[in-house]
């Protein structure tokens, strides 16, 4: 983990927002930004990473951690990656790209979601959604191939 007052911002935030929270397997949902923190290579992306889930998943909105100090570096992350249910998840995907910050902690996010090893047991919807996340990742990783499997 790369430890700076933002970071350190950003992991209370974090574990405030998400405490009460449990993942897809029934683990606290709060290991999950953890762990993508603790991949990343510099303060911004350590700290998105620590965030990516916060606006979307909790009453916390962007302009709350705008006003918490956050540089527009980490909100503009932050807000491409806030997905909107309204837009289609692929839509979605292809804007994160063009943001290398994005892409880092997304990239992060995804392979950490797919990984079917955290479950006690494996459902079809289990395995669709690894799908769906696998062209997600060939989109963001610049492919773009769709996956039929």
């Amino acid at each position: 983990m790369i430890y700076t007052a933002m970071t350190k911002k950003a992991m209370k935030i974090c574990f405030e927002a998400h405490k009460e929270q449990k993942d897809k397997t029934g683990l606290p949902y709060v290991f999950h930004p953890f762990h993508l923190a603790e991949q990343m290579n510099d303060e911004i992306t350590a700290t998105v990473a620590l965030l990516h889930d916060v606006a979307e998943d909790t009453d916390i909105t962007l302009e709350n951690l705008r006003n918490e100090g956050f540089c527009d570096e980490v909100i503009d992350a932050l807000t491409l990656l806030t997905h909107d249910p309204k837009v289609p998840y692929m839509d979605y995907v292809e804007k994160i790209k063009n943001n290398t910050v994005a892409t880092a902690v997304k990239l992060a996010d995804l392979t950490h979601n797919s990984d079917l090893t955290r479950f006690d047991t494996i459902s079809d919807f289990d395995l669709k959604r690894k799908e769906k996340y696998k062209e997600a990742i060939n989109i963001l990783q610049g492919s773009g191939v769709k996956t039929n499997e």
